[in-house]
């Protein structure tokens, strides 16, 4: 016979969430127990009682704090490998805004080249030219130059 779901929320009823807890608990100890004889792990649990003030501690206090000593100096020691979330969205901010000032570079020149094939078709620069965009167009000129001479020289040395 199959068992029906079991809805997940608050029992109201007393009695009913005392005798789940009693089965609910004996379950998780029961699966922390076989983890540690299946994977030969060191394990505890801890269940805080919520009708009764005594916590509950499994296998018993003295391995649980073992383990948990454990973990803790573990954890210092693999300091190095565990990420620190705050350093770590610091580092992709960063270059997040190194690849967006990039971008904007790139964008900039491909804008200039066009420009400035729209100007060499007109023949004539516009009135409103700042000299920062001729200065600017001097570079541009002055890179598509030598990658000219770099493809010229490239193609002496096949022949």
């Amino acid at each position: 016979m199959t068992r029906k779901k079991v809805k997940l929320a608050f029992i109201s009823d007393d009695s009913a969430r005392k005798a789940t807890y009693k089965k609910r608990k004996k379950g998780i100890l029961k699966k922390v127990s076989e983890l540690t004889i299946l994977c030969g792990i060191p394990a505890c649990a801890i269940i805080a009682n919520p009708f009764d003030s005594k916590t509950e501690v499994w296998p018993d206090l003295d391995e649980a704090k073992q383990v948990i000593e454990r973990y803790q100096s573990s954890s210092v020691i693999d300091g190095t490998k565990n990420v620190n979330q705050e350093s770590f969205l610091l580092q992709r901010i960063a270059k997040a805004r190194e690849h967006l000032k990039k971008v904007r570079n790139e964008n900039r020149e491909k804008e200039m080249n066009i420009r400035m094939m729209e100007y060499m078709e007109k023949r004539d620069l516009p009135n409103d030219v700042s000299v920062s965009d001729l200065k600017e167009f001097e570079k541009l000129i002055e890179k598509n130059v030598k990658e000219i001479d770099n493809k010229i020289v490239a193609l002496g040395e096949l022949d």
